[in-house]
């Protein structure tokens, strides 16, 4: 099953090849960035920082129709926000993981049609 869905990039971009390819692009070189920097925050104790983290990929998830995992990541939020569940907050982040991971899979392969 996809876990991306470019319905909403092609729309905002009105279908310009070169436009979804930045996009695409750009994502796939957050990614690591994203994952290191939740890690970090999370190991330092510094939740705050990691909801601003999960905040900042939750838009460019909401741009490749990550619908499921842009879910998840206001969930992280608003559970930073209020300083509850802590112990989940790994388990967040290892489906951010999980779901870019196979996020980038999809995506590379659409690179190589555009």
């Amino acid at each position: 099953m996809a876990v991306t869905n470019l319905t909403y990039l092609r729309t905002i971009t009105d279908g310009n090849k070169a436009i979804i390819r930045e996009m695409i692009e750009m994502f796939l070189m957050q990614i690591p960035v994203f994952i290191q920097n939740m890690n970090d925050d999370y190991q330092t104790g510094n939740f705050l920082a990691l909801g601003k983290e999960a905040h900042k990929a939750k838009s460019s998830l909401q741009i490749l129709g990550m619908t499921e995992l842009e879910i998840e990541m206001k969930t992280l939020l608003m559970k930073t926000i209020a300083g509850t569940d802590v112990e989940s907050y790994p388990i967040h982040i290892k489906k951010f993981e999980n779901q870019c991971a196979a996020a980038a899979i999809e995506l590379k392969a659409v690179l190589a049609t555009l």
